[in-house]
């Protein structure tokens, strides 16, 4: 029986599941460790960053990411003039499941203050995080075809995240968020930036990956 498979480099069948190669690769590209940071940017062409049209999808992978503030959400905008202004049009939805420390309070819901709808506001990618000494967030975000000069930039994210909302009465909780959208721009997107809402980027890396 063939089988066929699907991946960045095309279509390609098999007799046998060892013979399937051709798996997309992920690059290694850049590592940014934040310390204070205000903001951490990925501008391509500086500073060894590649953010164009050399691989058709980006994962930026941010691990441990800690607020000097309490409670704020951790986001992302992206540039279309090599990071001089971030505003694009943004278009999302997003899905929020949380469960507190104390197994009292739990739920999955449609998080209608997190999503988009044609604006030029960061994208929160998590909610409300803890500034505890253990408090941070992790999670990943793939960027597609950001160079592509036809087509809407669509990304999807998720995040982990031990939180601390006002709006919760059994706190700490773990809170997870799945962002879905799209920058709606025909322009290359040659930058991106993360932010907390408020305070700085106490701690915690950031890595962007280019896959084949």
């Amino acid at each position: 029986m063939s089988i066929v498979k699907l991946s960045n480099n095309g279509v390609k069948n098999a007799t046998a599941f060892g013979s399937i190669t051709g798996l997309g690769d992920m690059v290694f590209i850049k590592k940014v460790t934040a310390s204070s940071s205000g903001t951490v940017s990925f501008v391509d062409g500086s500073s060894d960053v590649v953010l164009d049209n050399t691989y058709k999808e980006y994962l930026f992978t941010y691990n441990n990411i800690h607020p000097s503030a309490d409670q704020p959400n951790f986001t992302f905008q992206g540039s279309t003039n090599s990071g001089s202004s971030y505003g694009i049009n943004i278009t999302s939805s997003v899905f929020n499941a949380y469960h507190s420390e104390s197994d009292s309070e739990a739920t999955v819901a449609y998080s209608n203050g997190s999503d988009l709808a044609q604006s030029t506001s960061y994208q929160r990618v998590i909610t409300e995080v803890n500034n505890a000494n253990d408090g941070s967030v992790s999670g990943m975000l793939h960027l597609f075809d950001p160079s592509n000069d036809t087509f809407v930039k669509h990304f999807i994210a998720k995040s982990q995240g031990y939180s601390d909302a006002s709006g919760v009465t059994e706190n700490p909780y773990s809170w997870n968020m799945y962002i879905g959208g799209y920058f709606n721009t025909t322009s290359a997107i040659d930058a991106i930036q993360f932010k907390f809402t408020s305070g700085n980027i106490d701690a915690g890396d950031i890595c962007l990956y280019g896959i084949n």
